[in-house]
């Protein structure tokens, strides 16, 4: 490996399964070293925090000699996730995770008794899922009373790393807007919601300002990093892969995973009163209206399996439709629902069923996409493809076809360590942290032209959609 031609730094992705670290040069972008330990997480979706700590000490030791020479680290870690603290720090109990829905009965309360969705929206910037933090305390102070009475600190995943790293309590404006205790509107803790949830604004971390560091590595035991090296304020996944691609207002991401998400950088502050669209703050001074759809991935690699297919088998044509609902849906708000096939004829395949679970999947992923974008975003502008779809000729194409948009699957990997190395080095060298990783060019990918857009098949899937509505909405 060639000597850096800049400093280097370190950012991390806290993720639901596993730690990730990379050590970058600061003036290049390259991964000089890389780590990468796993976490346990129990089958009610909870996760001790102190193995993610442990699981940070093991990524970093993996590093090598190169993470002894950092200068500056930043945490990127998963959302929503409830993190009770004791007075000495150490877990109350295991963390709640984003994924953890008991919190569905005090979610549906709350947004009442503040007065509905279009409350939440207006001041929070979202109406909370039961993913959100705020849901999870509440549920937490009427099931485990004793647990909340014997908190004394409240963080999110990525915040508690941060104050091990330390010693400080803080967090960003991104991570916090995902709590449902931030006010988007405000720019601060929500002093009602704090009361009607018994939670007092003590017990939560500072909010840090964009570009503010959280403060300097202090010495621990296992840990590798070079005491006195800056920390900066860290923030959530999604908002770590923003930076990590240097996003632009108006540069759609669609993601493709177990489950899809598109989001946006926008100038506006979003509040959308349907709750389909999560009004994130972004980790700079912008915005990153968010939304998300529970069958992707997972869906059409099902449909494939039960036909015995690779997943890259479609065949095109022959006016099938399949809304592959296999676990309900979040967009559209169809949680009942289940999948839907329909327009069988003789000469229907496997291949051209398993390219209409694509054109399914797809189709639920655009009509969110336009939600997420300003109704002034350029429409030719290319949308970037990342997650483990992103690799697939299947799924490009279809993005392709019905989306009439031109893509760009960007080369670099692990964009949530690689935004958090991005919010690092933008600390050490002040400098914004969208711009270094634009510096570093990590957008860059193969692209493809745009096609002209399949309106039949559009047309066919909104209108077997609508007709089918009463259906998917049983329970």
């Amino acid at each position: 490996m060639a000597a850096p031609e800049g400093p280097l730094v370190v950012g991390v992705d806290s993720s639901t399964q596993s730690t990730k670290a990379l050590v970058v040069d600061a003036a290049t972008g390259e991964v000089v070293a890389r780590g990468q330990a796993p976490h346990t997480v129990s089958a009610d979706h909870e996760s001790d925090p102190e193995q993610w700590w442990d699981a940070l000490c093991a990524a970093l030791e993996q590093c090598g000699p190169a993470v002894h020479q950092a200068a500056a680290v930043s945490i990127g870690g998963q959302q929503h996730g409830l993190v009770t603290l004791d007075a000495g720090g150490r877990p109350v109990r295991p963390a709640l995770l984003w994924n953890d829905v008991r919190s569905a009965p005090q979610r549906d309360r709350l947004v009442e008794e503040l007065g509905g969705p279009k409350v939440w929206a207006e001041r929070f910037g979202s109406v909370p899922a039961t993913s959100f933090t705020v849901t999870k305390w509440a549920w937490l102070t009427e099931l485990e009373p004793e647990a909340a009475a014997a908190t004394r600190a409240v963080r999110l995943p990525h915040d508690y790393l941060t104050e091990r790293l330390t010693g400080q309590g803080t967090t960003d404006r991104g991570d916090a807007s995902g709590t449902g205790w931030w006010s988007t509107a405000d720019e601060e803790y929500d002093r009602e919601i704090l009361e009607r949830v018994g939670l007092s604004p003590d017990l939560l971390p500072r909010v840090l300002g964009h570009g503010e560091a959280a403060g300097t590595v202090r010495p621990a035991e296992g840990l590798p990093l070079p005491q006195g090296a800056l920390v900066a304020a860290g923030t959530g996944d999604n908002m770590a892969a923003a930076l990590g691609l240097g996003l632009r207002p108006g540069q759609p991401v669609l993601s493709l995973g177990t489950s899809g998400t598109v989001y946006a950088v926008s100038t506006h502050r979003p509040a959308d009163p349907t709750g389909i669209v999560a009004g994130f703050a972004d980790a700079r001074t912008d915005w990153l209206p968010l939304a998300c759809t529970l069958n992707c991935t997972l869906a059409v690699d099902r449909v494939a399996a039960l036909f015995g297919l690779d997943r890259e088998a479609v065949e095109a044509g022959g006016g099938v439709t399949v809304l592959p609902f296999l676990d309900g849906e979040r967009t559209p708000d169809l949680p009942y629902a289940s999948g839907l096939l329909t327009g069988l004829r003789h000469d229907t395949t496997p291949g051209r069923i398993l390219q209409a679970t694509y054109d399914g999947a797809v189709y639920s992923l655009l009509a969110a996409l336009d939600l997420v974008l300003d109704a002034d975003a350029a429409a030719d502008t290319p949308i970037l493809l990342i997650g483990g779809g992103a690799k697939g000729t299947a799924w490009r194409e279809t993005v392709r076809r019905l989306s009439g948009r031109p893509v760009v699957v960007p080369r670099a990997q692990e964009l949530v360590a690689l935004g958090a190395a991005a919010q690092a080095a933008a600390l050490l060298l002040g400098e914004d942290a969208a711009a270094v990783a634009r510096r570093w060019s990590t957008a860059e990918g193969p692209s493809y032209e745009a096609v002209e857009r399949d309106e039949e098949t559009l047309a066919r899937l909104a209108a077997t959609l609508d007709g089918a509505d009463t259906l998917l909405r049983r329970r």
